[in-house]
């Protein structure tokens, strides 16, 4: 009995997940499964896709994204799929909308608008609110067709607000029927298809307003409480944000191993270096080999490039954003701002200004040795001698001169962009991130797609990788092997997506055929698309032939092709048969 598959991708480069080296064959596809993997298929397929001299490889997987909102109101999850991504994880960070009652909608509002910034009028606009308890958000994303598969995490924030009313939101300790409720109600969440709990001890993540957030400081006792229902379902991975910098890993990796170990289940948190000073950061890897030891699961979590922000008069955050001067300016467009920016008496006041305290983000923006010009092709790895602090030391002006003109662009119009290299760049290079990614139990994410919408543009990292990593270094490339396995494989396999993240009959049929040699990421640009007519930083690439999804192509030739196969995966996922 002859082979027949819908879709025959023939002759790639397969780069299959596993981590080995990658080898020229065919992948079949039926349905949404892949049926066969091999040098020549010889059945016969209703459709075929010649990836003759191109990489083939798994869908990638971002396990760090806020597509909370976005997977309500849009259809497609971009950036993200714009970049090979074909399953996100939404609900990091203990953020998102459900469980929420009606009279608390403001207050979850207001806190993503602090923590990921996003517009208030985008959410309030975006935000139909046909849901109230998480089940009933998991089927509130069901019902609506989308590019990509979605996950959720059960986020701690609006759970402890649920839960436990204006006592939560204001941080109050959570009692014993408190605890017992949030038990309660986390298991139902997993029953529904939660992946898991959520949770954030980050000092700056806090309301536009400057309040902290409801699961800040929160109880290990609270914690614990609410893990627990992931050790009486037998499933569940805990994610959470720690406090280093802020405070020490030691101190911050106790909490999340207690909780960890309290119920048995896999954590990861994100992991961050800094630009300079020891390498603490190591402390944190020690810790995590030690706890391996005691066979508690532990997986850090990395960006592959530096942490950091775009700065722009269109976006959120630049040098002058919380100077008196420019106040009036900030909620404008950039149409509107223009008059007083090129304005030379408004310049000379606005230069001599000292910001005044606002939200922390908006304070992390005047480290002029670590802010660099965004070029286009971008730059994630930056000479030190490029930054504004260094610019204006030869030229013996101020940083603020330099920042200024470098923001307004070489027409004058207010289009100039800068990189505001926060962490991940230590002594100006990424070697520490090289070393990392070669750990088995470090694993890949944080791209934050869907938030920060006019700040971070991180969803186009597995390009990033997949361009300056494996192709372009000059020195310590990745192999690409190991490169599609980070962005596939490992990141599904650690927050239980067995079925997906690999090349091999039974798996589900997302792939990703690519032009290696063409393969371009371009830099951000501002997009006034969300609800309300509210902005985001976009990042396209170019050399994505074809991504699919359940086995159908979603983007052909770096565009939507329409196709809607995206569906809600509701828990964990077991590896194919």
């Amino acid at each position: 009995m002859s082979l027949h598959c819908d879709l025959l991708v023939r002759g790639g480069l397969i780069a299959d997940g596993s981590g080995e080296e990658p080898f020229v064959g065919d992948v079949a596809v039926t349905g949404s499964r892949i049926v066969w993997v091999g040098a020549q298929y010889s059945g016969t397929y209703d459709d075929v896709l010649d990836a003759g001299g191109l990489l083939v490889t798994p869908g990638f997987v971002d396990i760090h994204t806020h597509y909370d909102g976005q997977a309500i109101w849009s259809e497609e999850l971009s950036p993200s799929s714009s970049h090979g991504v074909t399953t996100v994880v939404t609900g990091n960070c203990g953020v998102g909308f459900a469980p929420c009652r009606a009279a608390d909608h403001d207050m979850l509002i207001r806190v993503m608008e602090g923590v990921e910034d996003i517009p208030g009028v985008v959410m309030a606009q975006g935000l139909p609110w046909d849901w109230e308890t998480f089940p009933e958000y998991l089927d509130a994303l069901a019902s609506r067709k989308r590019d990509i598969d979605v996950a959720c995490f059960l986020p701690h924030s609006p759970l402890r607000v649920y839960a436990m009313g204006e006592r939560g939101a204001r941080r109050e300790p959570a009692t014993e029927a408190d605890m017992a409720q949030m038990r309660k109600l986390a298991s139902e969440a997993l029953e529904a298809g939660a992946l898991g709990f959520a949770t954030s001890r980050l000092l700056i993540h806090r309301t536009k307003a400057g309040e902290q957030i409801p699961s800040y400081a929160a109880d290990d006792a609270e914690l614990v409480a609410i893990a627990s229902a992931m050790e009486d379902a037998g499933t569940g991975v805990l994610q959470m944000v720690l406090d280093a910098p802020f405070a020490s890993w030691n101190d911050e990796l106790a909490h999340l191993l207690r909780v960890t170990e309290s119920c048995g289940r896999r954590a990861t948190f994100t992991l961050g270096t800094d630009n300079d000073g020891p390498p603490v950061w190591e402390d944190a890897l020690q810790i995590c080999e030690e706890a391996r030891s005691r066979g508690v699961e532990v997986a850090p979590q990395i960006l592959p490039r530096p942490i950091g922000m775009v700065m722009g008069f269109e976006l959120s955050t630049h040098p002058f954003c919380l100077c008196p001067s420019y106040l009036p300016l900030a909620d404008r467009p950039l149409a509107e701002q223009l008059p007083s920016l090129t304005d030379p008496d408004f310049r000379t006041k606005l230069l001599g200004e000292v910001p005044q305290e606002g939200h922390p983000l908006s304070m992390m923006t005047r480290n002029w040795d670590w802010i660099f010009p965004l070029s286009d092709p971008p730059d994630y790895e930056p000479p030190l001698e490029s930054s504004v602090g260094a610019q204006a030391r030869r030229q013996g002006r101020p940083p603020e001169e330099v920042a200024y003109e470098l923001l307004m662009g070489e027409a004058g119009n207010g289009h100039g962009l800068l990189y505001n290299a926060l962490g991940n760049f230590h002594e100006g290079r990424l070697d520490a991130l090289r070393a990392m990614m070669d750990r088995d139990d470090v694993v890949l994410g944080l791209g934050d797609g869907g938030a920060h919408y006019a700040a971070i543009c991180d969803a186009s990292y597995p390009t990033f990788l997949l361009t300056y990593w494996v192709r372009d270094r000059e020195h310590g490339r990745v192999p690409l092997g190991q490169a599609v396995r980070a962005l596939s494989a490992r990141p599904a396999e650690t927050v239980g997506l067995y079925d997906r993240g690999r090349i091999a009959p039974g798996y589900k049929a997302d792939l990703n055929v690519i032009d290696g040699d063409a393969l371009h990421l371009h830099a951000p640009v501002v997009r006034y698309d969300l609800p309300g007519g509210g902005r985001r930083l976009d990042q396209l690439a170019s050399g994505y032939v074809a991504t699919i999804c359940a086995g159908k192509v979603i983007r052909r030739a770096d565009q939507p092709t329409g196709a809607r196969p995206g569906q809600v995966v509701r828990g964990q996922q077991s590896v194919p048969a």
